[in-house]
Order: C-alpha cells, then structure tokens, then sequence
C-alpha cells in the first residue's frame, strides 16, 4: 500500500521513525513533510496534503501526527472522503479500519510514546474494512452526512 505521513513541528520526530516502520513493513510511504525544525510547521497544511492524496488516489492511507493527535484530526475531517481518528491503543487502530473504514490514523506524539506508535502503525496497516453489511450500512450514513454538509 501507498501511505502518506506528515506532521506539525511537534510530530516530526514520531513521524520521521513511523516512516521506516511503514517501510519495515513493506509499504511504499509517502512524506508530506513536517521535519520539525520551523514552528510555524502547523497541522492544517499537512492534514490537508496527507487527506488530498488521499482523496486523489495517490496513497490508500495516511497517518498523520502533531502534539495531541486533535488539531490535526480535525483538520483532516474536513476533507470530503477522509475518516481519520485519533487511534492511542491497537484495538482502536484496527478496529477503525475493521468496522469504520478509517483511512487516516492520527497519532499525539505528545500523549504516546515511542515504543507504541509502531505498534499501533501495525495494527492500522494489517487491518482491513470488513465489508459486513452493518459496517456499510453505518458507512453509507456517515457519506450522507457529508454530501450533505459537501454543497
């Protein structure tokens, strides 16, 4: 799979070590940037670099990091075809994917540590939408929800 990463000054250096685990795991990882030296690196423009590729086909998933994982989780939402979630345990991060068909998981380099983000990086990744009918279904709704608020 194609996943693209980016991150705020505050998630630069989560993102930077996310980068070789998604290679580790061998997917091709695509690095929107956010390299933690300029503070005026905001989550806006990279929720919305990561949610546009994602939105364009370029890259199947993202991940996308800043200090507590909401600013950017926000953003990214606000990106028609985006379901991204702040994901701190691995039930989460592939039980989102299983039943919600998350696409971006959203990760607070300032609430988790090091040695979990991997972890949840692999749940993300190694999980895929179910397809049961009730998971469509409520998926179905959550589109509708946004067609409706897209005019």
């Amino acid at each position: 799979m194609k996943i693209a990463l980016g991150a705020d000054h505050a998630g630069a250096e989560l993102k930077n070590q996310l980068l070789e685990t998604v290679r580790a795991l061998g997917h091709e990882a695509i690095d929107f940037g956010g390299d933690g030296t300029d503070l005026k690196d905001d989550y806006p423009e990279y929720a919305e670099k990561v949610g546009e590729a994602i939105r364009a086909g370029e890259a199947e998933r993202g991940i996308l990091v800043c200090g507590s994982g909401v600013g950017v989780s926000v953003a990214a939402n606000k990106i028609p075809g985006v379901r991204a979630a702040i994901c701190h345990d691995t039930y989460s991060a592939h039980q989102g994917v299983e039943h919600d068909d998350m696409n971006v998981l959203v990760l607070g380099a300032r609430v988790i540590g090091l040695n979990l983000a991997p972890e949840l990086v692999r749940a993300f990744l190694g999980a895929n939408f179910s397809g049961e009918e009730r998971h469509v279904r409520r998926l179905d709704k959550v589109r509708q929800i946004e067609a409706r608020y897209a005019k």
